[in-house]
């Protein structure tokens, strides 16, 4: 059981490693492909295999979590996850890219606001799946990802401000 779980462990975060990349990827592709101010047949196809990256990511991290948590169960473990707030912060994240990408497929949310929302959140993800995330409460974990999306809205906006300008 200890190898299943090392796996486990391995692919939650070679997928959060690979949704995180794939989200810097995108925002450099997006930033890109807006300096002459429309999307292309090309672009558009290359920012659609980025966005399979991340469903990839996701589903591959999502699953390995699931794995975690059912395998926690079968051993009766003294450590549950979800009696954990890092896990729930996980959780939350997750569903969060997940809501955030909805809502930019839909138009619902600025694309500077989700692409700084999505990129803020996949890098918490990499960071927690590390374990170098430190032990924070759920609320505490709030704020530091609100500062940090604040943070990073700021800098994608001046990016591509400065893209459109050449």
């Amino acid at each position: 059981m200890t190898a299943l779980v090392l796996f486990l462990f391995f692919c939650q975060a070679f997928g959060a490693v690979v949704g995180a990349l794939t989200a810097l990827w995108s925002e450099l592709a997006y930033i890109r492909a807006m300096r002459d101010g429309k999307i292309d047949a090309a672009e558009r196809a290359h920012l659609r295999i980025i966005g399979n990256g991340l469903r990839f990511g996701m589903a591959l991290l999502l699953l390995a979590s699931l794995g975690l948590v059912i395998a926690a169960y079968a051993e009766h473990g003294a450590f549950q996850p979800a009696l954990s707030a890092s896990y729930w912060i996980f959780i939350a994240l997750a569903l969060l890219i997940i809501g955030v990408s909805w809502a930019l497929s839909r138009r619902f949310i600025s694309s500077v606001l989700g692409s700084a929302i999505a990129f803020s959140a996949w890098w918490f993800l990499v960071y927690l799946t590390l374990g170098s995330f430190p032990a924070l409460s759920f609320g505490a974990a709030a704020a530091f990802f609100v500062v940090a999306t604040a943070l990073f809205y700021a800098i994608l906006a001046l990016a591509r401000f400065l893209a459109r300008k050449r």
